[in-house]
């Protein structure tokens, strides 16, 4: 019986730690908790602030007593600092930090007199990592397009900015929320960064060259004479244009974004050790982030024919992947294979800005070696300097990314199908305190540039980074 009695007395101990350390916050921010009520009942929900303390969601109070929940930059942080109200629940920061943001770390002596004159006390200040110049300037840069930027620091995993649109505005939520849900062409409501799934186009030629370098130690020695297409069975590719390339190794195959080049590359690959490596860059596999999204999609097997093979080898086939994900690969290469775990919260701070808890940048997983980010990140530059994003060249700057151009069609046979346009890109200035990585997707780009007109949203973005930097 004694024995029966330790076993029990165990595994509560157990339980009550487990629970605190990794189900507590998760139960205290769920929309199901009636003791959320009894939280705000108490305590004046805490501000969102920028990195710099610019208020990104703050709780006005009357003086009758009323809340309001004010967003001063209204849309252009909605998918990322969410929202708080009683019609329609919360999402983003508001909903992940919730537990701060009804905890008071006001000092004792105030909390005491507050609680003696029942009165409410402050909730803290979550300090995000988010940079509102910054946000403005890719929410200006994007428009009223259909897509997503999102800009991180590379060697820390920051995140600076996140912008998906459409968007709307979290200070009408309740009014607008049902017009919102019943807004399906446009799903504004919807984070296009992390939880949309689109056809990644050219710039999964950065997979591919990666599986072609690990297959093939003699990868200088690739060459292929492009003659603007591509045949093979009865799959024929076509490169931008029709354009004949000529004679190219990998890293010209890379740079022009050479279609015809990549599905030779796809018919040499093995197909397991390519899905290997697919999932090794976290295809199919769980992403590191505090907001929902969708996982990313890679179908690769022994079974794929020859002819999607060549098609995904370009970007085309069956796989699917958000922004936020390709922006992680993006990273890894300008950190030298090294993945980043992703923020957005800096620190929480009592409403006076006394911090009471610090997150630090720590590595999440080596993606690659230190040898295969370097030569990513030449055949990168090489699209800047070279290729098909040689307007970024020449500047005072120096940067390395990649294009991309996906076409969405209803079938084979499909004329009328629309493209989204991809950029990728990462500042390479050796001398520079803070480099960046900034990821772009813009929905129906054809007739406007492809990819080159998504390369100019990028643009605008970094040369708001570096006048203000």
């Amino acid at each position: 019986m004694t024995y029966l009695f330790v076993t029990l007395f165990l595994a509560l101990i157990s339980y009550i730690v487990y629970f605190n350390v990794f189900r507590a916050k998760t139960i205290v921010n769920s929309p199901y908790n009636v003791r959320q009520d009894a939280f705000a009942d108490r305590i004046i929900r805490g501000s969102i602030t920028d990195r710099d303390g610019e208020v990104l969601a703050e709780t006005q109070v009357g003086e009758d007593g009323t809340e309001n929940r004010v967003y001063p930059y209204g849309a252009a942080f909605a998918h990322v600092v969410g929202y708080s109200n009683e019609t329609a629940g919360k999402s983003g920061l508001e909903s992940i930090e919730n537990s701060e943001l009804l905890t008071s770390n006001a000092f004792f002596a105030e909390k005491f007199l507050n609680e003696f004159k029942d009165e409410k006390n402050h909730g803290d200040t979550v300090v995000t990592t988010l940079d509102a110049g910054l946000q403005q300037a890719a929410y200006n840069a994007l428009g009223e397009n259909r897509g997503a930027i999102m800009v991180m620091e590379a060697s820390t995993g920051k995140i600076l900015a996140m912008v998906s649109g459409p968007s709307y505005d979290p200070n009408t939520i309740a009014q607008d929320w049902e017009a919102l849900n019943a807004d399906s062409a446009y799903s504004p409501l919807l984070n296009r960064v992390t939880q949309g799934a689109y056809a990644p186009g050219s710039t999964f030629k950065i997979v591919t060259a990666l599986e072609y370098m690990r297959e093939h130690p003699d990868y200088q020695n690739y060459s292929y004479n492009c003659e603007g297409s591509i045949t093979y069975e009865d799959i024929t590719i076509r490169c931008f244009d029709s354009t004949v390339h000529g004679l190219e190794d990998l890293r010209s195959s890379f740079a022009n974004s050479c279609n015809s080049s990549f599905a030779n590359i796809g018919l040499m690959l093995d197909r397991n050790s390519y899905r290997a490596t697919a999932e090794e860059l976290l295809f199919n596999k769980k992403l590191p982030s505090v907001l929902d999204y969708s996982k990313s999609s890679f179908v690769v097997d022994e079974n794929t024919s020859d002819g999607e093979m060549m098609m995904t080898a370009m970007g085309q086939g069956n796989t699917l992947v958000s922004p936020y994900h390709m922006a992680l690969i993006t990273q890894a290469i300008a950190n030298g294979g090294t993945l980043m775990e992703p923020y957005l919260v800096d620190k929480v701070t009592n409403y006076k800005g006394t911090e009471i808890r610090k997150n630090v940048p720590k590595s999440y997983k080596k993606l690659m070696t230190s040898e295969e980010a370097s030569q990513l990140k030449d055949y990168m530059r090489a699209v800047v300097d070279e290729g098909t994003a040689t307007m970024l060249s020449g500047q005072s700057y120096s940067v390395a990314g990649k294009t991309g151009t996906a076409e969405i069609k209803a079938s084979k046979e499909d004329t009328t199908g629309t493209e989204l346009g991809w950029f990728s890109v990462f500042t390479t200035d050796e001398n520079m305190d803070r480099p960046i990585m900034i990821i772009s997707m813009v929905e129906d780009v054809k007739g406007r540039g492809g990819s080159g007109y998504v390369v100019k949203k990028d643009s605008q973005v970094l040369e708001k980074w570096l006048s203000d930097n």
